[in-house]
């Protein structure tokens, strides 16, 4: 075989090797201090039994290496290559701008504290990436309150002239105006950054000691302040669970599978305490727990995350020595990977399982649930099989001006963001819905997949097709999905039309809409439409689904009528984006800011009396 000659050519160093199958798609990334003898155990048929290696040896059709000078350089261009190519049968996790980050600017003067999905080499801290943006945003307001930072942008700090509202409730300390001291503002960032890297212990003996100085200095006030920062955090470690006497930082990584899914789930302990924890869920595709476990690591820690000084895993990592050696890197300091067979870190590995064997327990719960409502829309729609993939789709215009379509996809009763698309319509002149959707859906279905053909099974995404198109609209525009569908011979696609409720039922109260009024549903070739029931499970995913793809098209068709509206101001020199945005949200419209006095301009950060005069004569009072 072609395959085996190139193998026995294969370097015997370091790298990272490229699985492909027949079209050169990548399919598996992984990374070997012998890429001969790695690459050869696939094919090998006295080489690795396992399901996984053998799976991925008979849809492979080439090999790529890239050779590295040594392990930790294979180690890190895998992580490159991974977020590059997302191979279908590596572990991956999504990259963290998906997820929510906490961010402290600390090469500023007045250091800010922000939430944000993007993480960039700026010399600012970066905590995370989290999981739940709710839960980020909980942290931040209880941070907030006992170290007061300021969240403003560099523009409107600069042009700030008196204390915010958030300085009145308690939740900045108002820098920019001058009420606090540099030196003073430091100690709130310190303390921002010792209860977010979970030191909460350390950091009650930092302010107890502050609290006595300033007791002993006659300060009463600052004492007083932080009395009520221990007291709050103090508050907080009662809820937490003491699970270790020592006082260490410690991550728990637990692995569970079960049908097809890997759940792993990080507990993190910081001196001694549970102090929270991260889950994900992964396809399952039989790669023995170690590999798991080792390529879950190097992208779990990558980016701003904390890294502490052990990492509890529940198998060995083949380059276990390599992955500390790089997290060390990371930490500023000696990180340990321990693989425990007794003891208390034992313990504390069960405790992580147990919550990994627990979450896919839930998902198993909540997938079941889910399939019900499914078939029960199957059902109530007479479609003929189950509609794990549904795609909707919507128009949006104002006076068929910037008119656009969305297309939202939901699989397994649950948005898959991957598959949402939006379109700018080209070739309708004027308020004309039917004709936009009729552009939308053949741009959508031109090229797709048909059934029966390669690829049909993993039709989720946005080349594929779904089980059921759902039109935003009524029977004109069920029409033109049926016309379009006919038109590119798409065939195995059940399509629906939901209307809106008429004015008389929606005024209505719930459960007394007159007979034959409200939301339905119209189906091809059936006379009489599906009414909408109040409260039933199937009913209400369609009202989320038909919502979730207006909400779509709205905000796209807002967003681009708010750059067409920006432009008219960014026009007029001196003007950016930023200072078009700042006027629009304090005006509403360009209307708004035409009618403004110069001087009501001039409030705006970043408008000077001179740029409100120009703003002036641009616009006119007539426009």
């Amino acid at each position: 075989m072609e395959i085996d000659r190139k193998i026995e050519k294969l370097p015997a160093g370091p790298g990272v090797y490229l699985m492909k199958n027949s079209g050169g798609e990548v399919l598996y990334i992984g990374k070997a201090k012998n890429l001969r003898a790695r690459v050869r155990s696939y094919f090998r048929a006295t080489g690795d039994g396992r399901y996984a290696v053998r799976f991925l040896a008979t849809r492979t059709e080439d090999v790529d290496v890239i050779v590295t000078a040594n392990e930790k350089e294979a180690l890190l261009l895998e992580d490159t290559l991974l977020k590059k190519y997302k191979p279908r049968y590596n572990i991956r996790l999504k990259d963290s701008k998906t997820y929510v980050s906490v961010k402290i600017t600390v090469g500023e003067k007045f250091p800010r504290l922000v939430i944000t999905r993007r993480i960039k080499k700026d010399g600012s801290r970066y905590f995370g990436p989290y999981v739940s943006a709710k839960d980020v945003r909980e942290t931040v307001k209880f941070i907030r309150r006992i170290f007061p930072l300021c969240t403003c942008s560099p523009t409107v700090f600069k042009n700030m002239t008196r204390p915010c509202l958030d300085y009145q409730l308690g939740l900045c300390s108002a820098p920019a105006v001058g009420l606090i001291s540099e030196e003073d503002y430091r100690e709130l960032v310190d303390g921002a950054v010792m209860f977010l890297e979970g030191k909460n212990r350390t950091l009650v003996r930092s302010l107890r000691k502050k609290m006595e100085e300033a007791a002993e200095a006659l300060d009463f006030e600052r004492a007083a302040r932080i009395r009520d920062r221990v007291s709050a955090i103090e508050g907080m470690l009662e809820a937490q669970r003491v699970v270790s006497q020592r006082s260490a930082d410690r991550d728990l990584v637990g692995v569970a599978r079960s049908e097809g899914v890997i759940s792993v789930r990080v507990l993190h302990v910081r001196e001694g305490r549970l102090a929270g924890g991260d889950g994900f869920f992964f396809e399952d595709v039989g790669l023995p727990a170690g590999e798991v476990v080792g390529s879950f690591i190097t992208q779990f820690y990558r980016g701003g995350r904390f890294v502490p000084g052990e990492v509890i895993v529940p198998a060995r990592i083949e380059d276990s020595a390599v992955v500390a050696e790089w997290l060390g890197e990371k930490r500023g300091g000696k990180v340990r990977i321990t693989l425990p067979s007794r003891g208390e870190k034992l313990k504390l590995l069960r405790m992580a399982e147990a919550n990994a064997a627990e979450a896919l327990s839930k998902r198993a719960s909540e997938k079941t649930a889910k399939a019900g409502v499914l078939e029960e829309l199957a059902r109530r729609l007479h479609l003929g099989r189950t509609p794990r993939v549904i795609e909707a789709f919507d128009i949006s215009n104002i006076g068929g001006t910037l008119t656009v379509g969305a297309m939202v996809n939901f699989t397994e009763g649950e948005p898959c963001r991957d598959g949402y698309r939006l379109y700018r319509v080209r070739t309708v002149e004027g308020p004309d819905d039917y004709a936009a959707m009729h552009e939308v859906l053949s741009r959508r279905f031109r090229g797709a997949v048909r059934p029966g053909e390669p690829g049909r099974e993993e039709g989720e995404g946005p080349k594929g097709l779904p089980d059921l198109v759902l039109i935003d609209g009524g029977k004109g525009q069920l029409n033109i999905a049926v016309a379009v569908m006919r038109d590119l011979g798409v065939t195995g696609v059940e399509l629906a039309a939901i209307a809106k409720d008429k004015p008389a039922a929606a005024k209505a109260p719930p459960g007394k809409r007159p007979a034959g009024r409200g939301e339905r549903v119209f189906r091809p070739n059936v006379k009489d439409p599906v009414l909408l029931k109040e409260g039933t499970r199937a009913d209400l995913l369609l009202r989320r689904i038909r919502d979730e793809v207006h909400r779509f098209a709205i905000t796209y068709h807002r967003r681009l009528r708010s750059r067409a509206v920006g432009s008219v101001l960014e026009d007029i020199p001196g003007i950016g984006a930023a200072k078009s945005r700042a006027l629009l949200k304090r005006f509403g419209s360009v209307d708004g800011v035409r009618g403004a006095s110069a001087r009501e301009l001039a409030e705006v950060p970043g408008v000077t009396e001179g740029l409100a005069r120009r703003i002036k004569e641009a616009l006119g009072e007539e426009g």
